[in-house]
Formats: C-alpha cells, structure tokens, sequence
C-alpha cells in the first residue's frame, strides 16, 4: 500500500511575539504564573531532592561538554513528581489550552503536564516524522541550521499554549517552536524547562515571554 505523500509548509520569516489576552472573568493578578507562598516555601526541600538525581557525565556528547542526565529523574516516581507538580503549580491560575511539547525528552515532560493542567497536548518533531500537513521552521545551531515540525491544524486561533522541554540551553530550540505556535495565531504563555544553563542566554533568547525553569546551573 502506497504511503501518503506528506505536505510541508516552509516558514518564512519569523511572527513577531504577541502578548496573550486574559480570557473573561479571570483576574490579571491571579493569572500571573508563579508559586504559591506555600508552595515556595517547600521548594527549596523538594528541588534539593530533584537536583541530587540529576547525573553529571563529562565529556558527552563530546570532549569537554558536561552532560546534565535527567534519566534518573525519570526512574524515580518521587523526583519525577517533583519536577511536574513543581512546574504545574506555577501555572495555577492560568489558563492553558494546549501544552506543545519538543522532541524528544520533551514529549516525556509536556505529555504529563498537559494532563495536569487539563490541556491539549501537540509534539514538535523533527522533519520527516508528522504523517499530515505540517509547518516547517529552520532555525540556526552553532554549527549549521536545523528544523522542527508541528502538524498546521493543531492549534486553534487564539489558544493559549504552554511551550515544553528538558533543558534551556541557547534558546534556539525553543524559540522555533515559539515560532510555530505564533504562526497558527495562536499565543505563547510561556515556556518552561526542568534545567536551565544560565551561561548559555537562553532565558535572553525567549525574552519578554515568561520562563519557568526548576534546576539552574552557572
């Protein structure tokens, strides 16, 4: 049986940043993301026992990098809840439509937390893994460019969407999906990250867009 022939929509240029507005008979001040005092108050404990399951690995993936391995995270029900309970309640409040997750370690993360926050979950994969029409971004690396996809009828006009990863790095990654997300008209509330490599800007790079981020390394 012959495979469906896939169309892909190449972007352009980039869709300026628009700021989401608050839906009706919600307050603004409540639905500013940010812990609660309670919740404050216990991060310091729960983030302490997250940061502890992280594994460095040095010289991954090549001489001279220091890996940051969240697998452990992952293995460890406790920690794994942490990270997105931790995540989770800084959105109380907000109301999110749909949390767009980025290939791949993303997937794990967004899929979750979309659950959570009673939110549609849609994946940013690389080219070639979305079988309907999609919309590409290229976006540049310090060594050469690359691409992600999102499915073109996955977000409606107007939705206000969570933006997903593992790690904030240069920002580059998350910005493309940014990009996608703006492009179907819908709005950005915010990205959010388990690490976060402040050295590298990402934080910088997805300005003014709020960031979440639970575990900061210099």
């Amino acid at each position: 049986m012959a495979a469906a022939k896939r169309s892909v929509v190449k972007s352009k240029k980039p869709v300026p940043a628009r700021r989401a507005p608050t839906p009706r008979g919600v307050d603004k001040k409540k639905a500013q993301p940010g812990a609660p005092a309670r919740s404050r108050e216990l991060d310091a404990n729960r983030l302490e026992y997250v940061r502890e399951l992280v594994r460095d690995i040095p010289d991954f993936p090549k001489p001279g990098i220091l890996f940051r391995d969240i697998t452990p995270i992952l293995a460890d029900p406790r920690g794994f809840h942490i990270v997105l309970n931790g995540i989770a309640e800084r959105y109380l409040g907000e109301p999110i439509d749909a949390v767009v997750g980025i290939e791949a370690r993303g997937f794990i993360f967004g899929g979750a937390l979309a659950a959570r926050l009673n939110a549609s979950f849609v994946p940013v994969r690389k080219p070639g893994k979305l079988p309907a029409r999609a919309d590409t971004v290229a976006y540049s690396l310090e060594y050469g460019e690359n691409e992600l996809q999102m499915h073109a009828d996955a977000l409606r006009e107007g939705a206000r969407v969570l933006v997903v990863d593992d790690l904030l790095a240069t920002g580059g990654t998350a910005s493309a999906a940014g990009e996608l997300v703006r492009r179907q008209g819908a709005y950005v509330i915010g990205f959010a990250f388990v690490l976060e490599l402040e050295a590298l800007g990402g934080r910088d790079a997805l300005a003014p867009t709020p960031v979440t981020s639970l575990l900061r390394y210099p």
